[in-house]
């Protein structure tokens, strides 16, 4: 059977063809049920050739009907961006068509369509060659090429991409930020924008020229640009879209850190002071969590009554790479934290009803973010602050808390794979994702409850004032 519709948009009147395009509900009364226009001939085949093209005139006319304050020209060029879509549907029936004669029929309507949108000749040269207009035979070529699958736009199959990703908001707004940027450099260089000119050679001249073209970012956020346009290379690589992926291994040079200028865990001292300052009770809540699990922030304040399960194990959602929800032994010294927030609540109940999160659904901020900004706020009223001229960043922030509990865990002689596994960081060999029990869960255990809070000096009143008596491991006060 025929892909070819060879009567579509056509109607024979008395013994010449015509084109007619539905008008739609809402523009009838001006415009009436339906726009026609003869095209001149009693052959389908040249009907066929000619249609396109008044296709394009009438669904013109009908979008600047639709809305007067757009030119005739805009309306045109909305006709043109539905021809394109059209060639892409095209590109997709003829992957699929296995059959000669069916690749044969496809071809042969792609090349009438082609012809429409070129248009009629408007001169001839001096050796008697048409002419045409430069613009739509340019739409014309490139009509033909993506039906033909020689040429692929780069964000064709983006949003495809996007939504088998199953990432956070914020990544897939990295991701087309990544394809924005690939496209401006190349309309800026002239490289044509389809996956068949983004050569090995020209991606790492998009690296190279990448710092110019954007000089308000830094190499560590270009990086993550294009690392995110390898993911989506690799995709379509998996795909047999690309050959290759020719942003594997790319990179922008980052300045090299000094020990000084890296983000740290916080000191024992610095620990004692941010567990022993006026916190709120929810933030000091937060931090011990922080500080005996290793867990990120968020992953920390999304945790619902249910993902603190009676056997003594957290579960913390996904964060970075991890391909699901992550478990953590609950520290003993966390116990009653657990339990005094757990108490009335059903299991889809907020640990931390504190912090729910932005308001606007369309936000790409994580939940964590005003948690974030009140945490930066209570370190610095304490004094715990780590400042370097040229950095933006301090060197402390809640981030840590995770650090320091994965220094501890070292200094306490606990296998680094244990460790990996605790925290969610990649390792070889046996993951920890969704295990309930057995060895694996008791070296897990074993490695968590080897962390130990600081020790602080215990205060008593006298009637000479608060004085020093012995020390303790910190403890809150709101327990």
């Amino acid at each position: 059977m025929a892909l070819s519709s060879d009567r579509m948009f056509l109607e024979l009147h008395g013994n010449q063809w015509r084109v007619v395009v539905n008008v739609p509900k809402k523009l009838r009364v001006g415009l009436g049920t339906k726009l026609k226009k003869s095209l001149g001939t009693d052959s389908l085949k040249e009907a066929n050739r000619l249609k396109w093209d008044v296709i394009a005139e009438l669904k013109a006319t009908i979008a600047h009907a639709e809305n007067p304050s757009l030119s005739l020209e805009a309306a045109r060029a909305i006709s043109r961006e539905q021809a394109m879509q059209k060639a892409i549907e095209f590109a997709e029936q003829r992957k699929s068509a296995f059959d000669p004669v069916l690749r044969e029929e496809i071809d042969e309507e792609i090349d009438w369509q082609a012809e429409s949108l070129a248009g009629r000749p408007t001169a001839t040269d001096e050796e008697g060659h048409e002419v045409f207009d430069p613009d739509r035979l340019r739409l014309a070529t490139d009509f033909s090429q993506l039906a033909r699958g020689d040429k692929t736009p780069i964000d064709l199959h983006h949003e495809k991409f996007l939504t088998m990703s199953h990432v956070k908001p914020r990544t897939l707004a990295d991701d087309r930020r990544a394809i924005r940027l690939l496209k401006d450099w190349c309309n800026k260089v002239g490289v044509p924008p389809y996956l068949q000119a983004i050569t090995k050679k020209e991606a790492v001249r998009f690296c190279d020229e990448l710092a110019i073209l954007t000089a308000n970012l830094t190499p560590v956020t270009l990086n993550k640009y294009v690392s995110r346009l390898s993911v989506y290379w690799t995709w379509l690589e998996n795909r047999h879209e690309v050959d290759s992926n020719v942003w594997k291994g790319r990179r922008l040079r980052e300045p090299q850190q000094t020990t000084d200028q890296r983000e740290r865990p916080f000191t024992d001292d610095e620990v004692k002071v941010l567990l022993g300052g006026p916190a709120e009770p929810e933030m000091d809540d937060l931090m011990r969590i922080a500080a005996l699990s290793g867990a990120r922030l968020d992953a920390i304040v999304c945790l619902k009554v249910k993902d603190c399960r009676d056997d003594g194990v957290f579960v913390f959602k996904p964060q970075k790479k991890e391909p699901g929800p992550r478990l953590c032994p609950i520290h003993p010294d966390l116990i009653a934290i657990v339990e005094r927030r757990k108490k009335g609540k059903a299991p889809e109940d907020d640990i931390f009803p504190e912090w729910p999160g932005v308001k606007k659904s369309t936000s790409l901020r994580e939940r964590s973010f005003k948690t974030s900004n009140e945490f930066t706020n209570y370190r610095r009223s304490v004094g715990v602050e780590d400042r370097r001229e040229g950095k933006r960043r301090g060197l402390v922030n809640f981030h840590s808390f995770r650090r320091w509990f994965i220094t501890k865990a070292e200094q306490a002689g606990q296998p680094e794979s244990t460790i990996a596994v605790v925290v969610g960081h990649k390792r070889q060999g046996m993951t920890f994702g969704v295990y309930s029990g057995g060895p694996l869960l008791e070296q897990a255990r074993q490695c968590v409850e080897a962390v130990r809070l600081p020790f602080l000096a215990v205060t008593t009143e006298t009637s000479d004032g608060p004085t020093a008596s012995g020390s303790s491991f910190t403890s809150p006060s709101h327990l």
